[in-house]
């Protein structure tokens, strides 16, 4: 029992140590990565590249095929892309093994220990960040020496110590054997890194030779895909391929080299460091990754193929469907990424509100019920778009985020807010088209141009406050800031003048009421562009 907990508690530390380090060198990157996802392109070479840079920064394979699966339901890149992303995965969660399997546990106590004192009495966000990579880094270490010192009576256990040596008998049930022990453990710690961790560590006191530790680490990569393939469930039918493609790729590669390549690397890993066995193991382990991406690479569009057939397309998944399509709980792994996505939302919302803002002003000019309906339709959309925007704000807020992003965040709740409220004023012109029609009522020729007018004062500036926030141009959006007051003087010279007319009996009372509300509504929407375009101005200045 004292073992059991000893490798628990170590195992605890080694990955809380890894989360930390994951974080900070999160933070650090920052927009960069972004800008790693965005050199993203068909080159498969440059996909397997990203997939291991953005592995190196998060710490986890597992989470960067989740975030892929996201970025393939959110549509931001295609199989072919993922299929390359999903392979550097694999080669860049080897880093952690890598630096597992250093000697450096001596130290690790005084990283600890400066790194905190740095974090405590600095408030540069830049310093706290790297402060917290190297208390991660440093408690990694300490939870590897857990391990170390918990598995070290092991070796008087001979029946422990055989059972673990059959692994490597290269007898068939005892390999298959090994293999499901990788992918259990895998499987139930959702972390490959974990089990790397627990094998470097009974690697290091004797337990375990490479022949025997190598089939339980494919059996790890088998078992890595278990996250990915239930991070898909609930997903569209291309997120399923993504994970059925990295299921594929680990099994494929798994059978080659306990096939071909076992012995190989085996002679290998030896030769390079003949008397260390945790590094035996992590060069294994980075061999294997290398080498199975580098030979599976080039069949990226069989596996892709395969896929398609295994999962195939259904009728449902080929319409389109207006609503939230690039918002995915997985890309809050990565909050540089899922800010992109949440704007891109807010753009669609944005547009969606517009084109309902244009239907509700020619449901009133061309005095028609339908699409008025049409309008209150589409609002019910905008209204539940907007929540979900908002929830997802919500959870992003919580993630690891620079204090720029932050601010970018509670400016987007208020942007969101406004383009939502425009919504609902397009709502009431549609209900005031609505009343118009059933009431047959009877406008002036000047009251309709009046209206014309202003409708389109007030469209342009909508429509320039959302090209801005699209564009991010500030001089765009200073000149809609102008025009609201240009909206303003308007509706106060049309609401005189039109008084006038009534007070002349030039139009119906109750006409002149709904004209009233009309520029009353519409000189909202203006100050609700001139909203957004301020949230424009002040991110752009912020940076």
């Amino acid at each position: 029992m004292e073992i059991f907990f000893g490798v628990l508690g170590g195992l605890g530390l080694f990955l809380y140590g890894m989360t930390i380090m994951g974080d900070g060198l999160q933070k650090s990157a920052g927009d960069k990565m972004k800008r790693i996802i965005e050199v993203l392109t068909n080159n498969r070479i440059m996909a397997v590249i990203v997939g291991s840079l953005v592995t190196m920064i998060i710490q986890s394979s597992s989470a960067t095929t989740v975030m892929v699966v996201g970025f393939v339901n959110a549509g931001i890149m295609n199989l072919t892309q993922a299929t390359g992303i999903i392979m550097g995965a694999n080669v860049g969660t080897t880093v952690t093994a890598q630096i597992a399997s250093l000697e450096l546990s001596y130290i690790a106590p005084a990283v600890v220990g400066l790194a905190v004192v740095v974090w405590l009495f600095t408030n540069n966000k830049k310093t706290k960040n790297m402060a917290e990579i190297f208390i991660g880094f440093g408690i990694l270490f300490i939870g590897m020496d857990f391990m170390k010192e918990a598995v070290k009576p092991l070796r008087e256990y001979s029946g422990f110590r055989d059972m673990l040596l059959s692994f490597g008998s290269g007898n068939f049930t005892d390999s298959l054997m090994a293999i499901f022990t990788g992918f259990f453990i895998t499987a139930v710690v959702q972390s490959s890194s974990a089990t790397t961790g627990i094998l470097i560590a009974l690697a290091s006191e004797g337990l375990l030779p490479i022949e025997a530790s190598l089939p339980v680490i494919f059996g790890t990569n088998i078992g890595t895909c278990v996250t990915a393939m239930l991070s898909s469930i609930g997903a569209n039918r291309t997120a399923k391929r993504a994970a059925f493609i990295h299921f594929t790729f680990n099994v494929v590669g798994t059978l080659l080299f306990m096939l071909l390549f076992k012995n190989i690397t085996v002679a290998f890993v030896q030769k390079v460091s003949p008397t260390d066995a945790a590094r035996q193991l992590a060069n294994a382990h980075t061999l294997f990754n290398i080498m199975n991406t580098v030979l599976l690479l080039p069949f990226a569009a069989i596996l892709v193929r395969l896929a398609n057939k295994v999962i195939p397309v259904s009728l449902a998944e080929q319409k389109q469907q207006i609503g939230i399509s690039h918002l995915d709980d997985r890309m809050l792994e990565t909050p540089s990424i899922a800010i992109v996505q949440v704007i891109k939302e807010i753009l669609n919302m944005g547009d969606l509100v517009l084109e309902n803002y244009k239907t509700s002003m020619e449901a009133f000019f061309a005095q028609s019920e339908k699409l008025a309906d049409t309008t209150f339709e589409t609002e019910k959309m905008i209204n539940r778009m907007e929540r979900q925007i908002a929830e997802y704000l919500v959870k992003l807020s919580s993630t690891p985020l620079s204090g720029k992003q932050h601010e970018l965040i509670d400016g987007l709740f208020s942007t969101i807010n406004d383009i939502e409220r425009v919504g609902d004023h397009a709502e009431n012109l549609a209900e005031l088209a609505v009343f118009s029609s059933d009431n047959r009522l009877m406008f002036s020729e000047k009251a309709f141009k009046d209206l014309q007018h202003m409708h389109d004062r007030v469209i342009k500036s909508y429509e320039q406050a959302i090209l801005a926030l699209r564009i991010g141009d500030v001089n765009l959006a200073r000149r809609v800031v102008e025009r609201e007051g240009e909206i303003d003087h308007m509706e106060k010279s049309l609401r005189a003048n039109h008084i006038a007319r009534l007070n002349k009996q030039q139009c119906a009372p109750s006409a002149g009421i709904i004209f009233l509300d009309i520029i009353s509504n519409l000189e909202r929407i203006g100050d609700h562009a001139a909203k957004i375009a301020f949230s424009v101005i002040d991110s752009v200045d912020k940076k």
